[in-house]
């Protein structure tokens, strides 16, 4: 059986995209949120995430689970 992998959560994704604006360096938000630099730079890549709560320039989407 292989390993068993989470998510990331909702607020993982807002700091992600928080400290992306602010320009910190991928392997803090990796320390901070005690994630894999990758999981990090996939986020970054290719995932993006609508959220009402934020305004502007912060709102970015996201595609729907299926």
């Amino acid at each position: 059986m292989g390993a068993v992998y989470d998510q990331l959560s909702i607020t993982e994704r807002r700091k992600i995209e928080r400290w992306r604006h602010a320009k910190v360096p991928v392997d803090e938000m990796a320390r901070v949120l005690k994630r894999c630099r990758s999981t990090i730079f996939r986020e970054l890549k290719r995932n993006h995430f609508s959220d009402e709560s934020m305004h502007g320039s912060m709102a970015i989407t996201v595609p729907r689970p299926i």
